[in-house]
């Protein structure tokens, strides 16, 4: 039998050189160091993550890569996240359409009529929940329900940054659990196993979870910590709206439009389209300075209020949205997916992370070198579906030789991979949140200590990993139900 012939591409692959361990080390090293001292100073990302591009270029060429082939390894990274960046400009559509056609302000309304302070913490959770589980999307809860939540909380004079993390916690929970969402797709599909096997093994860890931040946010809630609640601020707002907006029940269709259409597998852009153009056709129809040209130009510039409200908060909640309002998010995207398209093509993250694979030794170790090596890439290779896809191309083969059902890795990627991603500040994920909702994760006023889903998730499931109980055998039997037979 004559050789496979090799194509020019496996050729040219082969010949790459081998980075050694220090020289990826070193790029790390300096790369997250910039990276660091430059946003807790003057709070920028875009600068120092283009130095870490530089720094993962020229350790590249030092180590005898060519700059085509690093322009042809950033373009791929940039290409691995287009869909992100399209689903990025299409949520700025949505913000402006639906702020202009007063979609968005009515949501706010009604919220402020039913909700309390007392209850509103835990009813942000569910009710996102509800909508990310439906929708299969945490973007699009938070763009919709997540904009509409954080307005209310202004009219209520709650703390913004444990609002912003209590709608966290239900789109995150959503986002994870939901069949329809990309990530509890791709999750068993690089495992090798089936999303509802993979759904049903996150049951406990995330059901635990999800109990603990719900008790924590009704806590919150009931004790008043949220902050001041003043319900004349609501008042206040409720009347700014209904001065500037029609508002009228109907303009609650668009987001069910949303929900439905995702929740019926129509693909997440032609599903939020759906809610721009229905949004759009209603705001011409009950507001009376929505118009086409109004509607163009808020979903490029967003909505822009032709005179003060005198209210601060209204006059910011109101004035956002649009395409320009994503370029944060997709430039940040571009030049993130530049640096990982470097690390990733050059073989530097994987010659890290064969040093990380030699610490596991057990099933849980295994789990927990896992869930670290997905954290890793969202910081390093700022992109949730990337972190999910390398270490479960990595981690696969481990698994199988260690006798473990494919879904002990599909639970750990989603448990560590998706969620993480929110905390990460030059995360495409991170930077989508401070761009729809006005609040980065760290620093002063951050949201991330109240995130708790997102940093508890992959903490609880390597206790449970220990434990036994979210590692199974190929036959699904969990360990520690194999330990207590034994005993």
């Amino acid at each position: 039998m004559s050789e496979e012939k090799k194509t020019p591409k496996q050729e040219e692959t082969k010949n790459f050189p081998k980075p050694k361990l220090w020289q990826a080390l070193l790029v790390m090293a300096l790369t997250i160091a910039i990276m660091a001292y430059v946003i807790f100073t003057v709070d920028e990302v875009h600068g120092p993550m283009f130095v870490g591009v530089c720094i993962a270029a020229i350790m590249a060429l030092v180590i005898g890569f060519k700059w085509k082939d690093l322009e042809k390894m950033m373009l791929d990274g940039i290409f691995k996240a287009l869909q992100s960046i399209l689903i990025l400009a299409i949520v700025g559509i949505l913000v402006g359409v639906w702020i202009d056609g007063g979609i968005v302000p009515s949501m706010i309304y009604y919220g402020l009529k039913i909700l309390s302070p007392g209850i509103f913490l835990p009813a942000v959770v569910i009710i996102c929940s509800i909508t990310s589980l439906a929708t299969g999307t945490s973007w699009g809860t938070i763009a919709s329900m997540g904009v509409a939540f954080l307005g209310i909380a202004h009219g209520m004079g709650l703390n913004p940054a444990i609002t912003v993390g209590a709608i966290l916690c239900g789109a995150y929970f959503g986002d994870k659990m939901s069949p329809l969402s990309d990530t509890t797709n791709l999750a068993p599909a690089m495992a090798g196993t089936d999303v509802m096997s993979h759904v049903k093994f996150m049951l406990l860890p995330t059901g635990i979870t999800y109990a603990i931040c719900l008790i924590f946010f009704t806590i919150m809630g009931l004790s008043g910590a949220t902050g001041n609640a003043d319900m004349s601020q609501a008042k206040a707002l409720e009347d700014a709206i209904a001065g500037i907006f029609n508002v009228n029940p109907v303009l609650l269709l668009p987001p069910i439009i949303v929900i439905v259409a995702i929740a019926m597998k129509v693909p997440a852009i032609p599903g939020i389209a759906l809610g721009i153009f229905s949004g759009g056709i209603l705001g011409m129809l009950f507001q009376k300075d929505c118009n086409l040209g109004s509607l163009m130009a808020a979903s490029y510039g967003g909505y822009s209020l032709e005179a003060s409200t005198g209210l601060e908060a209204v006059d910011g909640l109101l004035e956002r949205g649009g395409i320009d309002s994503m370029l944060f998010s997709i430039s940040l995207t571009i030049i993130a997916m530049m640096f990982g398209g470097i690390m990733e093509g050059t073989g530097m993250m994987g010659v890290i992370v064969e040093q990380i694979k030699k610490i596991a030794k057990k099933p849980a170790s295994l789990v927990a070198v896992t869930e670290f090596t997905c954290i890793f890439s969202n910081a390093t290779m700022p992109e949730q579906y990337i972190s999910i896809i390398i270490p479960g191309r990595m981690y696969a083969e481990e698994f199988d030789k260690m006798g473990l059902d494919p879904a002990c890795l599909s639970n750990a990627l989603e448990s560590s991979g998706t969620v993480t991603s929110a905390l990460v500040p030059w995360n495409t994920c991170g930077a989508y949140i401070k761009d729809t909702l006005g609040l980065g994760p760290w620093g002063a006023g951050g949201y991330g200590i109240y995130a708790i889903f997102n940093w508890l998730m992959p903490i609880m499931n390597v206790v449970l990993a220990y434990l036994g109980l979210t590692v199974a055998d190929k036959d699904g039997v969990r360990l520690a139900k194999k330990k207590k037979k034994a005993a």
